[in-house]
């Protein structure tokens, strides 16, 4: 694939505004199940915002995911999220920043992730995981361990159909995001 001139250079910043507003994938527990806080985040300020805040292994503080403060395509809090958030840039993002990938092929990519992600949800719901307040990964989880009804004869096919969407869209997501 030929690199992209130099006529469509993304400014500082811009990147941002063309792609995050379409993707959220970071924010809607696709990418994370939980974030947590650094030093120097104002758990306090950040309760008041919105975010339940939960303790995490020893001496840590994180926020579930799907962040409550994501509106499904922008940051409720954005001037007053946490640092993590602040710090993270997605592959996609770094590369169109970078000029080694087209703003376009950068929305086409997360056009495509989240026809997965949708694709996945949807075999969730059709295994009675249904609560969309529970992180993606804690709810495939949650189907793979059930035990299968032999009497329903869809649901080995179902729990197929899953664990191959999760690994499909596992790959994408290393590939494309988490890079």
């Amino acid at each position: 694939m030929p690199k992209p001139t130099a006529s469509i250079t993304t400014q500082p910043g811009k990147a941002v505004s063309q792609l995050c507003p379409n993707c959220g994938l970071c924010c809607d527990s696709t990418l994370f199940a939980d974030v947590e806080l650094r030093a120097g985040d104002n758990a306090k300020r950040l309760r008041q915002l919105g975010l339940t805040l939960v303790p995490k292994g020893r001496n840590k503080t994180a926020f579930a995911q799907p962040c409550a403060c994501f509106g499904g395509s922008l940051c409720g809090i954005y001037q007053d999220r946490p640092e993590r958030c602040r710090q993270f840039e997605c592959g996609l993002l770094r590369r169109v920043e970078a000029n080694t990938m087209t703003p376009n092929a950068a929305l086409k990519a997360i056009s495509e992730t989240k026809r997965r992600v949708e694709e996945v949800r949807g075999l969730l719901r059709s295994m009675g995981q249904r609560n969309e307040q529970t992180a993606l990964t804690h709810r495939y989880a949650a189907a793979m361990s059930a035990p299968i009804d032999l009497a329903d004869e869809g649901a080995a096919e179902r729990h197929g159909k899953l664990m191959l969407a999760v690994n499909d869209l596992m790959t994408i997501l290393q590939r494309d995001f988490l890079r």
